[in-house]
């Protein structure tokens, strides 16, 4: 005897396996933060979003040539807060690393910018 379903069951009686379940889609996330010491002591959320508004951030960060950098656990926690919330302690260490990649690309980037000008 067999059934036929567009899923496969989660238990199947008839054969004694327990099939793992689905894992539900990823959705992507995406949050943007920025620092700027004139304005604020520590950097800022400044836009967040999962989906559609996720994919928007980062078109807008893409356009903009605005270095982007993937790490899940970091935007876990930061899409908890509210626009124009202050990075949490918590989170200094990560954002430090994040910032200090984009100066350093920055910087290579304005080098090169002057090479090629001369």
């Amino acid at each position: 005897m067999s059934r036929v379903t567009s899923e496969p069951p989660i238990f199947d009686a008839f054969d004694d396996q327990v099939r793992p379940e689905k894992a539900p889609p990823q959705v992507q996330k995406a949050v943007a933060i920025a620092y700027d010491p004139k304005l604020a002591d520590s950097p800022q959320v400044i836009a967040s979003g999962r989906g559609f508004l996720a994919e928007q951030i980062m078109q807008i960060a893409f356009a903009k040539g605005i270095k982007v950098r993937e790490d899940a656990e970091l935007v876990e926690i930061l899409s908890l807060l509210d626009i124009d919330s202050p990075i949490p302690v918590e989170a200094f260490s990560a954002v430090a690393e994040i910032l200090a990649y984009v100066y350093r690309a920055n910087a290579g980037a304005a080098q090169r910018s002057v090479k090629g000008a001369s």
